[in-house]
């Protein structure tokens, strides 16, 4: 149980990839505090604790700091320490930068840059060391798709971000790392598929699958898995990095020459 005992933050923790990653750390022995702004956080928190598990939420909007403050602050008066943070709710619209307003640009940036700035903020004072973990992706940092521009922007911006806190937490014994995921079978990745072809969504996954060298989207135990070995003692030189875990989707130059 690499994280016995551990006190970790998961925001967007009650599914997805927030759910991988949170069920990965109580299997392996932390104890997991959710920061979710949907309403299926009672939902996931009554489940996990009815399987054993420690395991509390927290529904907020973090994009309010002042809200985000409080919570933080409740879970080190529960716990006495936070030693993991993983900055994982994020939001992704499919919209053409010409076609995109203000209004849908901002909702992208509030949410994925901003609310990991306050959550980071209101966390990192209560860290006496341990690791924080940004979702990133692939997509901006290497590749991107019509559409994706706000989402791209955001998801680049986190890798900046990333780096710059390792520099400055790096002497406090604070690791700063970033998962860059492809495609992950996820509630983000059905709705986006929806946005794309509402007749036949499931086209679209079976389009991505096929131009993935492994032939499938990745699943959010995976996900988990490698959030785990980051926030563990089995990464402690590792820090300022974006680890991807895309299945080789962003290994092909084309999909047909050799075939």
């Amino acid at each position: 149980m690499k994280l016995k005992d551990k006190i970790a933050v998961v925001t967007g923790g009650a599914m997805g990839n927030g759910l991988g990653i949170t069920e990965v750390f109580l299997k392996e022995g932390a104890k997991v505090a959710i920061l979710d702004y949907s309403d299926e956080l009672s939902n996931t928190v009554t489940k996990l604790t009815n399987e054993g598990f420690d395991v509390t939420g927290y529904q907020a909007d973090i994009r309010d700091m002042r809200k985000v403050s409080e919570i933080l602050k409740q879970i080190y008066q529960k716990y006495g320490n936070i030693d993991i943070l993983v900055n994982n709710a994020g939001v992704c619209r499919l919209e053409t930068f010409m076609q995109m307003n203000d209004e849908l640009r901002d909702f992208h940036f509030d949410i994925n840059i901003k609310g990991t700035w306050n959550v980071t903020k209101a966390t990192v004072p209560y860290m006496k060391q341990g690791s924080i973990i940004n979702l990133s992706s692939v997509t901006g940092p290497m590749v991107a798709d019509s559409g994706e521009v706000a989402y791209a922007t955001t998801k680049a911006a986190l890798i900046g971000f990333t780096k710059a806190l390792a520099m400055e937490f790096a002497d406090k014994n604070i690791r700063v790392n970033a998962i860059m995921p492809g495609y992950v079978m996820t509630p983000m990745v059905e709705g986006m598929a929806k946005e794309t072809n509402p007749d036949n969504p499931q086209s679209v996954i079976d389009g991505i699958a096929a131009a993935i060298p492994m032939k499938r989207l990745g699943t959010i135990e995976e996900l988990g898995n490698l959030a785990a070995f980051l926030a563990s003692d089995e990464s402690t030189y590792i820090t300022g990095q974006g680890i991807v875990i895309d299945g080789g989707s962003t290994l092909p130059e084309t999909m047909t020459m050799g075939k």
